[in-house]
């Protein structure tokens, strides 16, 4: 549990009080001591509150999304720890499933500025980053931002679009920034793109490349609900829709802060030294045309911060990295064209990674 340690200290012996002298009226230790008792307890009520504080707060962003996309916590989780982890999602799902709606949901929670960019082939550069505009009121030409400038940016359909129009995201992923006209622009912060792709149909889609790919931070899909959260849907929905009832638990400015205290949780030498032993082996892996990355170690490193700031501690542990390690590493790998053939896939590359190294004590 993450809490807030406080130390008891005796600065030495207490004192007797003895009869009024000197007209003085009665004794003011007691009172005094009393008062200080209270200020130390107002003190750690106040601390053990604000240690508490993010936690509640995240478990009502829970409640919120899960408001809205039932039966999907694990989904949900990971978009958390994503966003904790300031990282970048890219969903793998069919249409219909709720990819749109779970990122409205956020933004509606987090009181944050939000841009749905709709990819498609004849989608420019300047449509998602913006561009200059003549202003003929005073003859001259300004920026106009982009959909980009926003908090968070849903990318649907990422793959529909051109190759060049793709890697307009690149800065802006990698950097929070993005450069037109030669002058760079800081992007919102925190600043999340979820980005979505049908995986089933590739008529007229362009692969993300490598680099793009290795980008986000992890790759989940939502999947169909079953039949008990279906019900539940069609019952949710009949007269009013449940994204229109959300309210807002915190904003971008508190969602910060929290990324910040999720940066500080501790990570001993041996479960960094376990991240790099499972990403390494991936690059050694001769059924693999590329490994995970750097930034894939780093992605890992973080997202199991978040796991474990969203569990209630202050360390990273084993499991932590176990359970993020299929979602942050399987799609930065390339499986060679035989292996594929014969059934393999990232994921089990990476369980197999898992498998083979010693997990620390």
């Amino acid at each position: 549990m993450i809490t807030s340690k406080i130390t008891i200290t005796n600065h030495g012996p207490q004192q007797n009080c003895h009869a009024p002298a000197h007209g003085r009226q009665g004794c003011p230790i007691p009172a005094l001591a009393a008062r200080r008792k209270a200020r130390y307890t107002d003190a750690m009520e106040k601390s053990l509150d604000a240690s508490r504080a993010p936690l509640a707060l995240l478990a009502r962003l829970k409640e919120n999304l899960s408001a809205v996309i039932r039966g999907k916590e694990e989904a949900i989780n990971q978009v958390l720890v994503a966003m904790l982890a300031d990282g970048h999602v890219l969903i793998e799902d069919v249409p219909g499933t709720g990819k749109t709606t779970l990122a409205k949901a956020l933004a509606v929670s987090l009181a944050a500025r939000f841009s749905r960019v709709q990819f498609t082939p004849d989608l420019l550069p300047t449509d998602i980053v913006g561009g200059m505009i003549y202003s003929a009121a005073n003859g001259s030409f300004t920026f106009r931002p982009g959909p980009i400038f926003a908090h968070i940016v849903l990318a649907d359909e990422i793959n529909r679009a051109s190759p060049r129009t793709q890697s307009a995201l690149l800065e802006a992923m990698g950097e929070r920034q993005v450069t037109t006209e030669g002058e760079t622009r800081p992007l919102p912060r925190p600043f999340l793109v979820l980005a979505t792709q049908n995986p089933v149909e590739h008529n007229g889609t362009y692969p993300l490349p490598e680099a793009q790919l290795d980008r986000f931070c992890l790759r989940l899909a939502l999947g169909y609900p079953d039949h008990a959260h279906e019900l539940q849907m069609l019952d949710d929905q009949a007269n009013v829709q449940p994204l229109d009832a959300l309210r807002p638990v915190m904003d971008t400015d508190t969602l910060a802060q929290v990324q910040r205290a999720v940066r500080g949780v501790g990570v001993e030498a041996s479960v960094l030294d376990y991240i790099v032993r499972v990403v390494a082996r991936t690059r050694q892996d001769t059924r693999l045309r590329l490994g995970a990355s750097p930034r894939g170690s780093l992605d890992l490193r973080r997202c199991a911060q978040a796991a474990a700031f969203l569990a209630g501690r202050d360390a990273v542990r084993p499991d932590d990295v176990q359970g993020q390690a299929v979602p942050v590493l399987a799609h930065r790998l390339m499986v060679d064209v035989k292996a594929r053939h014969s059934g393999l896939t990232g994921e089990t590359v990476v369980r197999e990674a898992l498998r083979a190294e010693p997990v620390p004590a």
